[in-house]
């Protein structure tokens, strides 16, 4: 069995750049964790705009670094990667200096742009199976384009200022000149994954210089190496080298293991976002799926719900949650049914902006209709499994359960019972973990890496008869949402007849 205490050879850097923080974690070849940082970050928000300072994410990273550093070798450090919110960006000048705020993942002014953008690239979305969103971010640098003060609006026309992705800002700064991005987190720039390019036709008719976006590499390729300033704002040592990330989703599926075909992961925090592994690339024609590429091969398909523990903490707001787990076993199932939508519209597994959350027949107390909350974000996700495989995703390998809500022992239970399927909770499920396992990989295959240095906390199965149990609430639950037209007879029928 391996030690969970670092070994005395190299480490690697990982780092998430998170809504609310910045992580660092230094991870040595087995796994452990040898160093830990964390930094706080503010947001501005105000209607549908959500922006943050690009120079707190610089000083969050060296203060997140020294914390990590104290106690370990520098020298120890082989090399570094970064990951960001997908759709994160802000514009730079030739100096890498940001020119304004970065626009969030969530950011939803550029609805008319989305719009545009659509109709612009019409072909290539319906060919790639992309429903493109008003927070992805080439909608967002066209709002850019149109929006902003007009000095900024004609360097962006002239191309005098460059797109840089909230890892490729830091990464910037850190190598002291300019570095590639990886080719996940450029997808919702408009990346064509098959072609391996920028859509330049679709950029022409929107009238963006294909000039301000980055060159596109491989994740884990050599993009820089920490440079003078660099070195001094974070305690690295010159010269360690900077590798491509990837986004915080694909991060997250790198810490839980889930990279060889078949294997899937589900990440339940605020919302539910499931991803896996394919051979193919799955052709999704309602949008619902996308797919990045692997850097072994094949594809990373996925999709994000919006149900997720967002709505248990909007409806149950400071609840002592062991003991709600407790009361909560008693209904299984309970009575009554609860569609945890956090607000209005759903991404996943159906794209429906006017769904809206309901909740169907009486629950004895809140702890009956807490347990039919979570027993709803479950039926989502089964629900979402069904509709990868009926798209003819291969859903048979590996099931691993990350986020903020595998701390609840019991609902990782009831998870697994109402999936049918053997479970498995690894032991540092954090993104930044994933950047760290990347940055060990390096140019190498990143499955066998991943493989080596992946560890399991714990195995969940179902329990026995508990499948069928659930089986007649999920059915109903499936009708409930057919009926307001949300997911189609044919998905319902075949979720419904599933084992």
């Amino acid at each position: 069995m391996r030690s969970d205490q670092p070994a005395a050879g190299p480490l690697w850097a990982g780092v998430d750049v998170g809504t609310q923080s910045l992580r660092v974690l230094l991870v040595d070849a087995d796994g452990a964790v040898a160093g830990r940082g964390a930094w706080a970050l503010a947001s501005d928000r105000a209607g549908g705009r959500h922006e943050q300072d690009p120079e707190d994410w610089w000083r969050a990273l060296g203060a997140a670094f020294r914390e990590a550093l104290r106690g370990v070798d520098p020298a120890r450090v082989e090399a570094l990667a970064i990951c960001g919110t997908s759709g994160t960006f802000l514009l730079a000048g030739p100096d890498g200096a940001a020119r304004g705020p970065a626009l969030m993942y969530d950011d939803a002014r550029a609805r008319r742009e989305a719009e545009d953008v659509a109709a612009a690239g019409a072909e290539l979305w319906e060919a790639l199976g992309y429903a493109t969103q008003p927070s992805w971010a080439l909608p967002k640098l066209l709002w850019l384009a149109r929006h902003s003060p007009q000095p900024l609006r004609a360097e962006l026309a002239a191309g005098r200022v460059s797109l840089l992705h909230c890892g490729d800002y830091l990464a910037t700064r850190l190598a002291g000149g300019p570095v590639a991005t990886d080719w996940s987190t450029a997808l919702k720039t408009g990346y064509d994954p098959r072609a391996g390019t920028w859509p330049t036709d679709v950029l022409d008719k929107l009238g963006l210089p294909a000039g301000v976006l980055p060159r596109v590499v491989r994740p884990g390729t050599r993009i820089g190496a920490v440079g003078p300033a660099g070195a001094a704002h974070t305690g690295l040592p010159v010269g360690v080298p900077v590798r491509a990330g990837m986004t915080d989703g694909c991060a997250a599926q790198i810490a839980a293991g889930a990279l060889a075909a078949g294997s899937w992961n589900s990440v339940l925090g605020t919302t539910l976002v499931i991803k896996g592994v394919t051979a193919d690339r799955l052709a999704d024609p309602a949008g619902a799926v996308y797919s990045h590429r692997h850097p072994d091969g094949g594809w990373l398909p996925g999709g994000a719900s919006n149900v997720g523990a967002g709505a248990l903490q909007a409806r149950f707001p400071g609840v002592d949650r062991d003991g709600m787990d407790r009361a909560a076993a008693r209904y299984e199932p309970a009575g009554g049914l609860v569609y945890p939508l956090r607000g209005r519209g759903e991404r996943f597994p159906f794209v429906r902006p006017g769904a809206e959350p309901f909740e169907l027949g009486t629950f004895a107390d809140d702890a009956e209709r807490y347990a039919a909350l979570l027993q709803g974000v479950a039926y989502v996700e089964r629900l979402c499994y069904a509709h990868l495989r009926r798209l003819g995703a291969d859903v048979t390998g590996a099931l691993s359960l990350t986020g903020g809500a595998t701390r609840s022992r019991y609902w990782c239970q009831l998870r697994a019972d109402v999936l049918g399927r053997e479970v498995t909770l690894p032991r540092t499920a954090e993104p930044a973990f994933g950047m760290a396992v990347l940055a060990a990989a390096g140019d190498a295959p990143l499955t066998p890496t991943a493989r080596r240095m992946v560890r399991v906390d714990r195995v969940v199965p179902p329990r026995p008869g508990a499948p069928e149990r659930f089986a007649e609430p999920f059915a109903r639950f499936v009708d409930a949402l057919a009926a307001r037209g949300y997911v189609d007879e044919g998905l319902a029928g075949y979720a419904k007849e599933l084992p």
